[in-house]
């Protein structure tokens, strides 16, 4: 498909794509069971059905959701909204490279989100695992901002190497993202329009996947630090070649100005994928921890001091990228549970019980 064909499937020809999707634009969520031990929850439902569906996040109301996702006729994932029962169905990205992390502002008339197709239409080339498990931090990342329906697309970074994984603070006022800029993977925040950005954390490591709490006052985040020398070589000489391997992550918690930083999770494994509470107390995240093989992520609960620790979700293979409504009653989070095909994962929605 070149370069023309894939724009004209933007927003402009969205429904025309979307009728393609079959199963994938499913009018209504559908009940799921729940496995006994999941006390946190109830009232699961699931929203899409096939395909690799991710990062489905909120918008301030908890009636709508934004999340990527990789189904036909497109290579590689673009940024999708539904209603929260899984209903109407939008493309708002150009249908162009490949796009992540989407999130809406305060007033649900604008959103978020990274995309490469600033270096091209097509998908980048996949990344070459010949070094082990590796993420790849491709330099054409940018963030951008658009209309709810995808209209009005306006670049926010314009930088040399990876911006990515933004997320919008309560007030709309503010962006908190990652970023390679500086030769390390740190937080920054910037404004609504991109302006004024400063730099989080400046410690050796991966920082990254970062959140707002509810009422503004904290970002939640994942970070991979090394802490040997041979450590620290290994993260550098991937960075390099544009890669991080995320062999260990942890969950860290700070203030909005990036003061008074935490370490929550000293559980070994990979963490990651945190979101605060509206009560600001606690913690939910993905984890690998409980498996001594590292293949299979349950979502847990902690307190912001790391007491606490409690598993959530059960039986799937992998459950991750969960948040939490507003008001707290509800929580969204992509899974393997219920999955036609093997490497399928949907969203699901869940009543949350307190």
């Amino acid at each position: 498909m070149d370069r023309r064909s894939v724009l004209k499937l933007g927003v402009a020809g969205a429904a025309a794509a979307l009728e393609s999707f079959g199963p994938h634009g499913a009018a209504a969520a559908a009940p799921v069971p729940l496995d006994p031990r999941e006390r946190r929850l109830a009232n699961l439902r699931q929203l899409t059905f096939g395909g690799q569906n991710a990062e489905a996040y909120w918008d301030w109301t908890g009636t709508r959701l934004v999340f990527q996702s990789t189904r036909p006729p497109f290579g590689c994932d673009q940024i999708f909204t539904m209603k929260e029962d899984g209903s109407d169905v939008r493309l708002v990205s150009n249908g162009a490279g490949r796009t992540t992390c989407a999130f809406f502002f305060p007033d649900g008339r604008r959103l978020i989100y990274a995309s490469t197709h600033l270096a091209g239409a097509a998908c980048p080339p996949p990344v070459n695992r010949s070094q082990g498990y590796v993420w790849p931090l491709y330099p054409s990342w940018d963030i951008f901002a658009a209309d709810a329906d995808g209209g009005n697309l306006t670049r926010l970074t314009d930088n040399d190497g990876y911006d990515a994984e933004g997320a919008v603070s309560p007030d709309g006022k503010r962006i908190v993202f990652t970023s390679l800029r500086a030769g390390d993977l740190d937080l920054y925040l910037m404004d609504a329009d991109g302006a004024n950005v400063r730099r989080l954390t400046d410690e050796p490591g991966y920082d990254g996947g970062p959140f707002f709490s509810w009422d503004g006052r904290w970002v939640v985040f994942r970070a991979s630090r090394p802490e040997t020398p041979a450590e620290i070589e290994e993260y550098r000489a991937l960075l390099r070649q544009s890669l991080v391997r995320p062999r260990r992550l942890d969950i860290y918690v700070m203030r909005a100005d990036g003061t008074g930083l935490t370490r929550v999770t000293r559980t070994g494994g990979a963490s990651f994928a945190p979101f605060m509470h509206p009560n600001s107390r606690q913690i939910i995240f993905s984890s690998n921890h409980h498996d001594p093989a590292g293949r299979t992520f349950a979502l847990w609960l902690v307190n912001v001091d790391g007491s606490g620790l409690e598993r959530v979700t059960w039986g799937e293979a992998f459950a991750s990228f969960p948040m939490f409504s507003r008001d707290g009653t509800k929580l969204v989070f992509c899974s393997s549970r219920n999955a036609a095909a093997p490497r399928d994962l949907n969203v699901f929605v869940a009543d949350w019980v307190g």
